[in-house]
């Protein structure tokens, strides 16, 4: 019998598909073992608390922070490590992330994480900060954002990004919030759409 399963465990060594093919089963077994049961859990599909939608503002600047890769240099995770939980705050949760799509988690921290930077700077800081980082951070490699200062929003696609939120993912926007989307955002610049969703990072946990 041993010399039989040996002979089998060689076999399946020596032909590289059949190898392929079982290693992907096993992969895959391990993954619904894992995933599955997070699809159950009310901590990891419904919201926190106190979490709302952003607003038409916001999601603006959400957009806005995606298009200049500020997502690439900047992880929006608090892994549940002493050290992180005391630089940035109470570690992040599913919950607060039920409505991002597309999720913003990151892995690579070029600058700090900002899963908790709402309200911890004014909103002048932010301004001058994305203008030139410099200025309050001497030693920051961060680029400068100043033509965000100076182009206007429209609003013109507003109110159809949030009809595919609450449409497609859920998000619970008000046919009020829709139909003032474009008058909140017309003629805010996209600096001001941008320190609006950077206020708003954490907001759900404070």
């Amino acid at each position: 019998m041993s010399s039989n399963s040996n002979n089998r465990h060689e076999a399946i060594e020596k032909n590289v598909g059949l190898l392929a093919i079982l290693i992907v089963i096993a992969i895959s077994f391990g993954a619904l073992v894992e995933i599955t049961p997070l699809m159950f859990q009310k901590q990891t599909t419904e919201p926190v608390e106190n979490l709302r939608p952003y607003t038409a503002l916001e999601m603006e600047g959400r957009d806005i922070y995606i298009r200049e890769g500020c997502n690439v240099c900047h992880s929006q995770m608090i892994r549940p490590f002493r050290a992180e939980t005391e630089r940035y705050g109470h570690y992040s949760v599913a919950g607060e992330s039920v409505w991002e799509h597309p999720f913003l988690w990151g892995s690579k921290r070029t600058g700090p994480d900002l899963g908790r930077v709402g309200g911890r700077y004014s909103d002048e800081w932010h301004r001058v900060h994305l203008i030139d980082p410099r200025e309050l951070v001497p030693e920051s490699n961060m680029p400068g954002f100043p033509w965000l200062e100076e182009n206007v929003l429209d609003g013109e696609l507003t109110q159809q990004k949030l009809m595919i939120f609450r449409d497609n993912f859920g998000v619970p926007y008000t046919d009020e919030q829709i139909a003032n989307a474009k008058k909140e955002v017309e003629g805010k610049t996209e600096m001001d759409a941008i320190i609006a969703y950077l206020q708003s990072l954490g907001h759900a946990m404070k």
